[in-house]
């Protein structure tokens, strides 16, 4: 009988499997079945297309955030656009897209490094905390805008100056270093931590409402999520922090910009 017992116990050798077998796929889901570099190359080419697709309305943005600190009224976003169309031609809209590429790509496979770790570390006995990925996009966003404030203090000043002000990003980046110090490229840091931040929190609380509410709408997208749902709900994330943000991030381009606008407006 025990014999039997014992047959009928162990008679599928893979009775022992799950326990193991379960652990390597909760690893391996945890990244949708995908490697750590995989996602690390996907953020980083996401990132890039983002910042070059949207380049031209960051240039217009740009120039209107600095308005304010010319003895000019304020103008209007066709104003803007006018004027950089007759004064440099298409081109003028993509000034300073070089210093962003070279920014844009490591400080988002920064982000996603720091924020996996994070997330790994601080959410182990619950997953779906939000307060763990709230904590972790905070720290990543602290990581990566190291990374990327200096590329982005240059692009602006590119997006700004004409070529007879900057020849170009390392023309640029020299003559910061000389006239003003390395601390120039950092002098908008502390600001652009607390616009991100924020940012970052409202846009992932924003974009998980607005999802949940869509599927809501329609129980169609529950077990099939296509990109128009997370288009919209990204649309919807996006529109709301980055009106909350705003006001830092014009006070952001001020400090990087403070010394071109004296050579521009006077």
């Amino acid at each position: 009988m025990a014999t039997d017992a014992t047959t009928t116990k162990f008679q599928n050798p893979t009775d022992f499997r799950p326990d193991f077998h379960s652990e390597k796929i909760s690893s391996a889901t945890s990244y949708d079945g995908l490697h750590f570099w995989q996602y690390m190359i996907s953020g980083s080419i996401a990132g890039l297309v983002e910042h070059m697709a949207m380049f031209p309305v960051d240039t217009v943005k740009t120039h209107m955030q600095a308005i304010g600190s010319c003895p000019i009224k304020s103008v209007s976003v066709p104003q803007v656009l006018n004027s950089l169309l007759k004064s440099g031609g298409p081109s003028s809209l993509y000034r300073g897209i070089a210093a962003m590429a070279l920014g844009a790509g490591p400080a988002h496979a920064v982000h996603f490094s720091v924020y996996e770790v994070c997330k790994k570390h601080l959410s182990r006995d619950n997953p779906n905390s939000s307060i763990a990925h709230a904590v972790s996009g905070v720290c990543a966003t602290v990581a990566s805008d190291a990374v990327f404030t200096p590329m982005d203090m240059v692009k602006q000043r590119l997006q700004l100056g004409s070529d007879s002000v900057y020849k170009g990003v390392w023309d640029c980046v020299k003559r910061v270093v000389r006239e003003e110090g390395f601390g120039a490229f950092y002098a908008s840091y502390r600001t652009t931590v607390l616009m991100n931040a924020p940012f970052t929190a409202v846009y992932f609380a924003t974009y998980e409402a607005a999802k949940k509410g869509l599927m809501e709408i329609s129980p169609e997208c529950v077990n099939d999520e296509n990109w128009v749902l997370h288009a919209t709900a990204g649309a919807a994330a996006g529109a709301l922090a980055a009106a909350i943000t705003t006001p830092l991030d014009v006070v952001k381009t001020q400090l990087q910009c403070q010394v071109l606008f004296f050579l521009l407006c006077f």
